[in-house]
């Protein structure tokens, strides 16, 4: 039998129970404590979301099919990994376990089209680390940015689309689409990180397809560290739309590809409630989640990562 080609498919990750919540963010904040009152904020904000991440399992779920697909093709023989971020499996933990089947190569795929140094870069000094940690020297590379990949594109454009089903026909032509990504720390903009460009590349390729609907973007999400974000944030912009007479808004988080506390309390019941206090509707695309659009959208940036290396199958 020829030896796998391993692709480690990384995400950030979530707690998988309430009781996780603590130690989960504990992670995210590189060992420094949380205050017990953001703690209860946070665990409160799972609980009204079904009581733990569903991106766990969204991202297994998107390992099995993407293995099964890319093995169609019988060109080579791949086994699909999953590493957390921050949570089990950890990117540390998924490695100790993807070496002993004696991969080839190893190809690091981001659940995250968009590039930057603090997301997919963080991913790439996880998967280091590892490699130091074992003292493995084999071949790993990591897929780039593909932020603007066809398919990927013309799936959002379809959720749009079938996201302005949501409102009355009367209303539709007068929905505007919000475009929204996870903010990052405004320091980016000093270290030059691509991840602005990236978004808004996104973006510009997605409104392209859409015609004349009217659009806007903004970021969401932002952190409690203290310093600046990217803006404009969500909840600015949509007061801003409904002074503006705009009172239907589509919000479509262009910076996720599945559903999570970002999308299913920050957007689905905060905005939601905040919108509607300004007397806007706002509703929200569906994520791609782990349907078919982006299992075949990821089986094209592997092949196509594969081929530009000139593996060997």
């Amino acid at each position: 039998m020829p030896k796998p080609l391993a692709v480690l498919l990384m995400a950030m990750g979530g707690p998988d129970c309430l009781e996780n919540v603590e130690p989960f963010l504990l992670d995210v904040r590189g060992g420094r404590p949380t205050s017990p009152e953001l703690v209860a904020e946070i665990r409160e904000r799972y609980r009204a979301t079904g009581g733990k991440s569903p991106a766990v399992g969204i991202t297994m779920n998107v390992a099995t099919k993407l293995e099964r697909r890319l093995n169609e093709s019988g060109r080579a023989q791949y086994r699909v990994y999953v590493g957390l971020r921050h949570w089990h499996p950890f990117i540390k933990e998924t490695y100790a376990r993807l070496i002993k089947d004696e991969p080839d190569h190893i190809i690091g795929l981001s659940m995250a089209p968009q590039q930057s140094s603090l997301s997919t870069g963080a991913y790439r000094r996880k998967v280091e680390e590892a490699q130091a940690g074992l003292s493995d020297h084999r071949s790993v590379s990591f897929v780039g940015s593909w932020n603007r990949h066809p398919r990927l594109i013309a799936a959002i454009a379809e959720h749009v689309q079938e996201g302005l089903r949501k409102f009355s026909p009367p209303t539709r032509a007068d929905v505007t689409v919000l475009f929204t990504a996870h903010s990052l720390p405004e320091r980016i903009v000093a270290m030059n990180d691509p991840y602005p460009d990236e978004v808004k590349g996104t973006v510009a390729a997605v409104t392209a397809l859409l015609g004349q609907q009217a659009t806007a973007f903004a970021y969401q999400s932002q952190g409690r560290s203290g310093e600046s974000w990217l803006g404009p944030t969500v909840e600015a912009t949509v007061e801003e739309l409904a002074r503006a007479g705009r009172r239907h808004v589509l919000v479509a988080p262009i910076g996720f590809l599945c559903d999570h506390v970002e999308t299913l309390y920050d957007i689905d019941i905060e905005l939601k409630q905040s919108a509607a206090r300004s007397g806007v509707q706002l509703e929200r695309i569906a994520m791609l989640n782990d349907g078919p659009a982006l299992i075949e959208t990821l089986a094209d940036v592997v092949t196509a990562h594969e081929s530009s290396l000139a593996i060997p199958s």
